[in-house]
């Protein structure tokens, strides 16, 4: 009996030391009320912001916060706080966890048989598992082609991010400088209105005539008070972009140095955009990465063909005699040879071959498209110009006559309301012509205003800053 506890002390032993290697639960319990707490304290004067702005611009931010948000400073705020980032950096977690998990060896396993009912009996076999045919290669390969595909997925999160704040922050500056033009064109038509008045009261004009000013400067205030609520929606619509309340924007000013000036179509080459497009999207590249993942993964089931090995010593305590054996053993292919699984994994083959080209051929149409709709309205906006120009040369004329005194101020005052028309009307041109900009650069996922630089692609700095970014 004491020869028998002397071999079993050893083994608890080993298995006690197994155990202290094991990693502990700890528990992560969600709050509501401290995220919201968290969330309606976020605004663009964080410390961590400045330090994620500053790291990822290559330079210093001083003053902090900035006198003014542009384009590149306020897409890095909605990188920083966004939490679409954050469920694709955890997506992205879990791809690297799946590696870690691919790479490990199988277990030995340890059989220990006491004797029954005699303690005179025991029986203890230790077994390696030998994998054949390169499986655990295989189930690598899957891993990281799934994690290349998961650092894609949060290329394109960030890419999705970045399109949202630029939209948002031209509705946001579109609308606050239509509200601009209707106010000033309120000021002119109740001017306007004041004059006829006048004229009136001389009887120079009917009662009908100044009933239709004030009827129009009544529109116009109307106008102004829709523009005001539609500012105020815009900046609502900004704040979600970025990830923070409304109130997070407090004091903050917004700028676009170049919004007046997209580029030229001449400049955007149709074969350049096509060619970016199926090269330069992320989503194409997800999908190349996920048919590599189902291949690898027919490769695995093909393996799986040839049974794994199981080989190690045994040893058997009978009265007092000791045996040392070697055990050998494996499963044996009989009834099947993966048969099933081999063409399941074709099938899923096949379904992410077809969702490539798929993929690929929407990518492509969705360029031509673009391009041709920003060319479109690139052309309304050119008009629109023309016109305006043409007026604004009516109204230095007419200020011309009146200081001659040859005309009268009501002149001008109409002069200035037809101006400001097709000022809105140009803006307006100007915003669906940003917009298809921003559709075009959506397509081939790349800027293509003058001067403007934020690649996103999982080759960038900006991308492995951000998946080092930990959540907040």
């Amino acid at each position: 009996m004491d020869a028998i506890w002397k071999r079993l002390v050893p083994i608890a032993g080993i298995l006690t030391l197994a155990g202290c290697a094991a990693q502990r639960y700890h528990p992560a319990p969600i709050a509501v009320s401290d995220t919201a707490s968290r969330y309606e304290l976020r605004n663009l004067d964080d410390v961590g912001l400045q330090s994620f702005e500053e790291k990822n611009l290559g330079r210093p931010m001083a003053p902090w916060p900035p006198k003014s948000w542009d384009l590149p400073t306020l897409s890095l705020a909605a990188l920083y706080f966004n939490p679409t980032l954050d469920l694709a950096r955890a997506r992205l977690a879990t791809a690297d966890g799946a590696i870690v998990t691919a790479s490990a060896r199988p277990n030995p396993t340890f059989d220990l048989v006491p004797g029954v009912p005699t303690p005179y009996l025991l029986t203890q076999d230790f077994l390696l598992v030998i994998e054949t045919a390169g499986k655990r290669g295989r189930r690598i390969e899957i891993a990281q082609n799934l994690d290349r595909a998961a650092q894609f997925d949060l290329a394109d999160s960030a890419w999705t991010v970045v399109m949202g704040a630029r939209l948002a922050l031209l509705n946001y500056l579109i609308a606050s400088r239509n509200l601009e033009l209707l106010r000033s064109e309120e000021k002119v038509r109740e001017d306007q209105a004041a004059i006829l008045e006048h004229v009136l009261s001389v009887g120079e004009i009917t009662r009908l005539d100044v009933d239709l000013a004030r009827i129009e400067a009544s529109k116009t205030r109307v106008a102004a008070s829709t523009a005001e609520g539609q500012t105020a929606e815009a900046k609502a619509a900004l704040a979600v972009s970025i990830g923070i309340p409304v109130a997070g924007l407090d004091g903050a000013e917004f700028s676009w140095p170049d919004m007046d000036m997209p580029p030229a179509p001449q400049s955007l080459s149709a074969d350049q955009v096509q060619r970016d497009a199926v090269l330069n999207r992320l989503d194409i590249r997800r999908s190349l990465a996920q048919y590599e993942a189902a291949e690898a993964s027919l490769h695995s089931e093909i393996a799986k063909q040839y049974p794994n090995v199981n080989i190690g010593p045994g040893y058997t305590y009978e009265e007092r005699n000791s045996f040392f054996t070697l055990s050998l053993s494996t499963s044996l292919p009989v009834f099947n040879r993966n048969q099933g699984p081999i063409a399941e994994a074709e099938g899923r083959r096949k379904e992410a071959a077809a969702a490539f080209l798929q993929t690929q051929a929407q990518v492509v149409a969705k360029s031509e498209r673009a391009l041709a709709l920003y060319s479109a309205a690139l052309k309304g906006v050119g008009e629109a110009q023309s016109l305006y120009q043409l007026q604004e040369t009516q109204l230095q004329i007419v200020q011309q006559t009146i200081r001659a005194g040859a005309d009268t101020r009501l002149s001008l005052d109409g002069m200035q309301i037809q101006l400001s028309v097709l000022a809105r009307a140009r803006l307006d041109a100007l915003g669906r012509a940003q917009r298809a900009l921003g559709d075009l650069e959506d397509a081939v996922q790349r800027p293509l205003a003058p001067g403007e630089t934020f690649p996103i692609n999982v080759e960038s700095a900006v991308l492995k800053k951000l998946s080092k970014e930990p959540a907040r």
